[in-house]
């Protein structure tokens, strides 16, 4: 039976890369037939890395049923999955993200997280030597994933692991680090495209605080202004886009990579109450800039109060 590999819905570079990665490894290391999947469309960062280093976008798959066997990587959240996942059989789980809970298997797995700022780093790890079989586009993959993570090391997320794998990766390839992470990020800016309503959902996350759920939107980018000059009708979308997904409200944090910056956008008392007890921000209009706020994982998901 080929094994199915996919991270979280909503799919960003590293939730796009990492199925690639260790379908790549278990197929041709391990002997265990494995295909990569998507849990929907890549993002535009996600779709140029692809484009780079010449992979095809993997099969987008909307539910699993009890014959699959599958891989989860870059989360461990049953709201980021299909709907039966617990009705799958669950093999291994690769993340490095806190433990949720709520998964069910059929049996003992190979569980692993890490506090390192990439799922493709841990996946390196556990590698061990057989790294030396890694291809140049699998290598590039790693290196993508890294730098899309690490915001170019400016998250404090990242660790001297991430980075001194992510600088020996681009040696290898013969990459100019900065060039290349410009790139990446140039594209991911690029959003003219995409609606109010993709936008919100693009890169985000359900997660509830004291009974109030909430759409934790971030926005990545070398132009944030190109955002921000739709702030209206992005606020204006939100109510649908909540009520839509079965969320109370959908926060949303503009993250400036160069400035090291987040600008929430603040629609209802409700937010406001959110910025000023979770970040100690002032809020006197309808957006506040919070200075450093770079990462979901470790700076807005643990601050959140209502």
């Amino acid at each position: 039976m080929t094994i199915k590999v996919f991270g979280h819905k909503s799919p960003d570079t590293d939730s796009t890369g990492s199925p690639l990665i260790w379908a790549w490894y278990l197929s041709e290391v391990r002997g265990q037939p494995a295909e990569a999947k998507l849990l929907g469309q890549p993002n535009t960062e996600a779709a140029f890395v692809l484009k780079k280093w010449g992979c095809d976008m993997p099969e987008i798959i909307s539910d699993v049923t009890a014959d699959d066997k599958v891989v989860i990587v870059d989360t461990n959240n049953p709201a980021e999955l299909p709907a039966s996942i617990n009705d799958a059989e669950v093999i291994q789980i690769i993340d490095h993200h806190k433990l949720t809970g709520g998964l069910e298997t059929k049996g003992p797995i190979d569980i692993t997280i890490k506090p390192l700022a990439c799922t493709a780093t841990i996946m390196h790890n556990l590698m061990g030597p057989n790294d030396a079989k890694m291809t140049d586009t699998i290598k590039g993959l790693m290196l993508s994933c890294i730098l899309s993570d690490t915001l170019e090391f400016r998250s404090p997320t990242t660790t001297e692991q991430d980075k001194t794998l992510a600088e020996k990766l681009a040696g290898e390839l013969g990459i100019d680090l900065s060039a290349y992470a410009s790139e990446m990020f140039e594209a991911k800016s690029d959003v003219s495209e995409f609606s109010d309503a993709e936008l919100l959902r693009m890169d985000s996350k359900e997660y509830a605080v004291d009974g109030t759920k909430f759409r934790v939107s971030v926005l990545e980018t070398t132009a944030p202004k190109i955002v921000l000059d739709r702030k209206a009708s992005l606020m204006e979308t939100m109510t649908s886009v909540a009520a839509e997904d079965g969320c109370d409200q959908v926060l949303l944090f503009v993250v400036d990579i160069l400035n090291e910056e987040a600008t929430l956008l603040v629609p209802n008392d409700l937010v406001k109450t959110v910025a000023e007890k979770s970040f100690g921000a002032t809020v006197s209009g309808d957006a506040v800039v919070l200075p450093g706020v770079m990462s979901r994982k470790k700076q807005i998901i643990p601050a959140l109060k209502v």
